[in-house]
């Protein structure tokens, strides 16, 4: 499936521990350059759980009642994780459910360069 930079999509993600997986919400985070020429695209976890929230500037909270939250088709206030990143071929993404703005996506970015230590 093609998909775009800020797109909102619903995979099968795969535990860390390799443990199971669960159908949810990523954001895909990857220049679209490489989505164009690659099979692989870079996912950013999406999170309904207030146990997952810790308030960190890796972390870019998503208020669903908002303008901007509403475009994104979540059905929950959500958190995206930037600090958990995962590398997927496209062909396991099932559907896209929404988009990020261009503020959220600047948001997003500035999550992302801190998860990553970028100036």
């Amino acid at each position: 499936m093609m998909v775009q930079r800020g797109d909102v999509v619903m995979e099968d993600w795969i535990y860390s521990d390799r443990s199971g997986s669960k159908r949810r919400p990523a954001l895909v985070v990857q220049a679209d350059v490489y989505n164009q020429t690659l099979d692989d695209t870079i996912l950013a976890l999406v999170t309904s759980s207030s146990r997952r929230k810790v308030g960190a500037r890796t972390q870019l909270d998503i208020d669903i009642s908002s303008p901007d939250g509403k475009q994104t088709g979540l059905q929950f206030n959500s958190v995206v994780q930037c600090e958990n990143l995962v590398t997927i071929d496209r062909q396991f993404i099932l559907r896209i459910r929404g988009k990020f703005s261009q503020a959220l996506m600047h948001q997003t970015d500035d999550c992302l360069k801190a998860a990553l230590e970028l100036p």
